[in-house]
């Protein structure tokens, strides 16, 4: 009998660092001139573990309405939905600079950044200058940036046990059309570099005029979906840096409702079962799973009137 991974290498799309090198390869595209989208909010969730063995999820949201200004933070114990819009009450931090305490989870959280000489990029959230770091009970549950070694950094974490956290979600919220295509980075395995990730609306170039979904990982079509009246929910299988990455998407509110169009990449082994599309709350119930695994959401909100 084969293994998985064999089975899976005869209609899985494979991306590596080599990807593109040379003229032969008809996987890899130049996707056409539309127009670029910004996300409203990029929101990563960390699970951490606690020294008194209880985990608690960390979701730090970056915003454009917040952006250079603040960020929001919510800790919960079960995954927050993967509708950025729908989180429920998540703190918002306006100021550039401070320290904030207050109760969550019958835990006391303690809240201490610095985006003040914070640099960014193209996206909401800083890459350098800065620091975020929380404080639960007597562990420290979630540092952020690169200013660990800076002296106003070690006197609030010195003493404090390091607790073991990682990054479990990815979500970012898009607001857009059949124009617009939608882009971001990810990262599936921690000796992997960051890929370039790309979600856009095609039409068929061939017959009647019908949208297609193309899916690009490193400028390389991992997914193309036709029909989408028909095909408007599904899933196929990538590997990325050797690991296997779910692709699923729902387009149904996208295509029929001017509603949300989404879109998921989850990491998983090979040894695992095949991931269907599901509800948020059953979605939650396997991220609060220990042996959880990376996904990356992208959720576009159609604003074609």
């Amino acid at each position: 009998m084969r293994n998985l991974a064999s089975c899976y290498s005869e209609h899985a799309v494979r991306v590596s660092d080599s990807y593109c090198s040379g003229p032969l390869n008809k996987s890899c595209v130049s996707p056409p001139k539309l127009s670029p989208s910004i996300p409203n909010a990029v929101s990563f969730t960390y699970k951490t573990n606690l020294s008194s063995q209880r985990h608690l999820l960390i979701t730090i949201t970056w915003s454009l309405k917040l952006i250079c200004q603040g960020f929001w933070i919510r800790i919960s114990e079960k995954m927050p939905s993967a509708f950025i819009r729908n989180c429920p009450n998540p703190l918002q931090l306006s100021m550039i600079k401070g320290t904030e305490k207050f109760e969550s989870c019958n835990s006391k959280i303690e809240l201490h950044w610095d985006l003040s000489n914070a640099k960014f990029d193209s996206g909401h959230q800083p890459t350098s200058s800065f620091y975020i770091v929380v404080l639960v009970d007597s562990d420290l549950g979630l540092i952020l940036g690169d200013m660990e070694a800076k002296p106003e950094v070690k006197n609030v974490i010195v003493g404090f046990p390091i607790a073991k956290f990682l990054l479990v979600s990815q979500c970012e919220d898009f607001s857009g059309n059949k124009n617009q295509q939608f882009s971001t980075k990810a990262r599936f395995c921690d000796s992997g570099v960051a890929h370039n990730m790309l979600v856009r609306f095609d039409e068929e170039d061939e017959g009647v005029k019908s949208p297609i979904l193309s899916v690009l990982i490193d400028n390389k079509r991992v997914v193309k979906i036709t029909r989408l009246k028909w095909n408007f929910r599904g899933s196929e299988v990538a590997f990325v840096d050797r690991v296997a990455v779910d692709v699923m998407w729902d387009i149904h509110g996208w295509l029929f409702d001017h509603g949300n169009a989404v879109i998921m990449f989850r990491r998983r082994e090979l040894d695992s079962r095949l991931w269907l599309w599901v509800e948020d709350k059953d979605l939650a119930a396997e991220m609060n799973h220990d042996n959880v695994e990376f996904s990356l959401v992208i959720c576009a909100r159609n604003n074609t009137g």
